[in-house]
């Protein structure tokens, strides 16, 4: 796919065909997150990988901490 980048009032941007935002699942004033890749090019996807890397850890100390949590619930 080929997009061509455009002004937009005073800034610059690109406008995503209506299946790349359904493809996507994208609504208006959600956030794409840029990631760059060891080849050179960038990523953009709908999904932060940094909350991804904070939500492995914590799923990590869940499983690890597993009885006292189940504990401070009661």
């Amino acid at each position: 796919m080929k997009l061509e980048i455009k002004k937009i009032g005073n800034s610059t941007g690109l406008i995503l065909p209506k299946e790349l935002v359904g493809k996507l699942n994208l609504t208006q004033g959600q956030w794409l997150y840029v990631t760059e890749v060891s080849d050179g090019s960038v990523r953009l996807s709908p999904y932060d990988p940094d909350f991804e890397k904070g939500m492995k850890i914590a799923d990590k100390a869940m499983k690890t901490y597993r009885n006292a949590l189940s504990e401070l619930a009661k």
